[in-house]
């Protein structure tokens, strides 16, 4: 488990149930060409390299399933959400962090990006989600590959993501350079980067 609470079921604070799925993103929905598909796992690597699939390979990686709570910085929440894909700590059996790995930086398409701590990323309930409600993602939501993080605000689950990198040192990501908090524990309302306390991220 990573340093934040897990409360299935709860409502963190300022937060309101939704019914139904809004799509929130910024910028395009991205054409998705299996042909030119590829998930990369980089950076600090155990064995120094980087290791790829491609999607029909990506696809046929362990599949597992995960009912959590989502939760979005915008204020809503979705409880007992059914997930599945592929395990992000099985992600790491198969590509395995560097010993003194801290962080990782997940990538997305277009250049977007979001940095987790090695703990919050390594969480059982921490999943690259193909399917919701055992149904493929759609390309609103995030096709072919979102990344879920339960237990923090849904911006540190980027959509359409293509790769992970291992850091030895914290760097922010996209939402997190642009006035989001490092961290985004939802139970502490971490929504905001005026928020953080010492210790909490990189300087902005």
């Amino acid at each position: 488990m990573g340093q934040s609470e897990h409360r299935g079921g709860e409502l963190p604070p300022g937060q309101r149930i939704q019914r139904g799925w809004p799509v929130t993103h910024y910028g395009p929905v991205p054409r998705f060409r299996a042909d030119r598909w590829e998930f990369q796992v980089f950076g600090a690597t155990a064995d120094g390299g980087t290791t790829r699939w491609n999607h029909d390979e990506f696809s046929a990686l362990p599949y597992r399933t995960v009912v959590a709570d989502f939760h979005c910085v915008t204020k809503f929440s979705m409880l007992g959400v059914e997930w599945g894909g592929v395990g992000a700590a099985t992600l790491a059996k198969l590509a395995p962090p560097a010993a003194d790995v801290t962080h990782v930086m997940v990538w997305a398409e277009y250049g977007f990006s979001a940095n987790l701590r090695v703990e919050d990323f390594l969480d059982d309930s921490t999943i690259f989600a193909t399917h919701k409600g055992g149904e493929p993602l759609t390309a609103e939501h995030g096709f072919p590959v979102r990344l879920v993080v339960p237990h923090l605000y849904a911006w540190k689950g980027p959509k359409w993501v293509r790769g992970v990198e291992y850091m030895t040192a914290d760097r922010r990501g996209f939402w997190e350079e642009r006035g989001y908090h490092n961290l985004g524990d939802p139970w502490k309302e971490q929504r905001f980067s005026y928020q953080e306390e010492p210790g909490d991220g990189p300087e902005l």
